[in-house]
């Protein structure tokens, strides 16, 4: 619709029918083609292939707001691409750097932005959280949204507009408290509410670094709005209930291979599914198995490698559910195949953990345990050695903690767990005194 081109370097904006959205639309965005290589860049704005259509000569209201912030968008863009290509410097890294993580001063277009390159890098879940966070801030500002999405709809054309043009200076420390509140009437989790309020906060940091917040401005820190630290549940399980589930008589396979699972992530230091799945025969080296968290890897300066020791029964699970083809390339277990994009590496890792977490719940039930999932694999590892009196040092390495401090805090519910215990003993007056 808004075209440039100038030394072999064209521009125009197009509407992205690859993927659409769960209402029915799509992105639009501005295309830079140099050299036969194209790139996209988000405008932040999203529409029905039928008012794309009708987006040049409309004169419906709502589409003109639409298609002026498009343009505004897109000039900026050739603003740039103008500016490189005139001083003979235009390079598709000088522009991205050029144009930052955002292209105008919206917050809808700062996360779509945020979750296009979280994508494009292969990280799935985070890129979920992010957009799980816009739909709970659209559906907070806009509560008409709500019946809409909850029955599958479109958004209207109002909330549309609306969610293309929600401003940084909107976000302040009342909006924030505003919004904590909505969660809590939703019954959301403190855990669940940090993580929103997180992803919030780096969209905010982006924009003030590129310029469209103050530093005065910005809503959160000390002073400001701060966002809440839940307490960790103890959903930690004794040593003996762990040996209640490991004598536990599965009635299918399917029970068994869970519940063995289960135990292998016990043992193998509290390791999560992403990481079992992920495992390789190249990962086992002289009796242990040795691997990064896929949760702290990529972001982290120090990369910590785990060891953990291979007992008999981790060793016995391997040869029951493992692959048979033992070649160091090949996974431990036959969940991942090696070819998957990373949607699908995602979806097979949430469907082999929600199977898990619903036997595990059933077994729970039976043994009157109450609810036992995944995590409480890694929360009972920690427990029990803390119990047993081993060295915080040892537990924070084995873990894959970046410091004390972190492990510190893991460890800190149980800690208070053992204080009530022996608060509980200064009223006990059925001990049999012997005086």
């Amino acid at each position: 619709m808004f075209d440039y081109s100038d030394s072999g370097i064209t521009l125009t904006t197009i509407l992205d029918t690859r993927r659409d959205t769960k209402e029915g639309l799509y992105p639009i965005k501005v295309r830079v083609t140099h050299k036969r290589i194209q790139k996209y860049y988000s405008t932040g704005k999203t529409i029905s292939i039928q008012d794309w259509e009708r987006l040049p000569t409309t004169k419906n209201k709502l589409l003109l707001e639409i298609r002026g912030e498009i343009q505004s968008t897109t000039d900026k863009v050739k603003e740039q691409v103008k500016s490189l290509n005139k001083h003979d410097n235009f390079s598709f890294e000088n522009l991205n750097n050029r144009l930052g993580k955002g292209l105008n001063s919206t917050l809808n277009t700062a996360f779509i932005a945020k979750i296009e390159e979280l994508q494009e890098s292969g990280k799935v879940s985070t890129a979920d959280w992010y957009r799980y966070t816009l739909r709970s801030i659209l559906l907070f500002e806009h509560n008409s949204i709500d019946d809409k999405l909850l029955k599958g709809e479109k958004f209207s054309d109002t909330a549309l507009v609306w969610a293309n043009r929600v401003s940084f200076l909107q976000i302040n420390s009342a909006w924030l408290k505003r919004y904590e509140k909505h969660l809590l009437d939703l019954h959301k989790s403190y855990t669940t509410i940090s993580m929103y309020m997180r992803a919030l906060q780096v969209i905010m940091n982006d924009a003030k670094s590129a310029g469209f917040l103050k530093p005065s401005q910005h809503p959160f820190g000390k002073g400001k709005y701060e966002i809440p630290q839940h307490e960790g549940r103890n959903i930690a399980l004794t040593i003996g209930d762990i040996g209640k589930i490991v004598k536990y008589e599965c009635e299918t396979d399917t029970i068994a291979m869970c519940r063995d699972l289960w135990f292998f992530s016990y043992l193998c230091n509290g390791a999560n599914i992403t990481d079992i799945c992920k495992l390789r025969y190249s990962n086992v080296r002289n009796g242990e198995i040795c691997f990064y968290r896929q949760k702290t890897v990529a972001k982290a300066k120090k990369k910590k490698l785990i060891h953990a020791f291979i007992t008999p029964e981790m060793q016995a699970t391997i040869t029951r559910w493992g692959n048979e083809c033992r070649t160091p390339d090949h996974f431990i277990f036959p969940f991942l195949k090696g070819n998957e994009t990373p949607a699908d590496e995602r979806r097979i890792i949430k469907n082999i953990t929600k199977l898990m977490n619903d036997k595990m719940k059933a077994v729970g039930g039976k043994l009157g345990i109450g609810n036992i999932s995944t995590y409480t694999a890694r929360h009972s590892y920690a427990s029990v050695l803390k119990r047993s009196g081993a060295n915080i040092a040892f537990i924070s390495e084995s873990l894959g903690h970046s410091d004390l401090k972190v492990t510190e805090n893991y460890l800190a519910s149980f800690e208070q767990e053992e204080r009530v215990k022996n608060a509980a003993l200064l009223t006990n007056f059925r001990i049999d005194s012997h005086e």
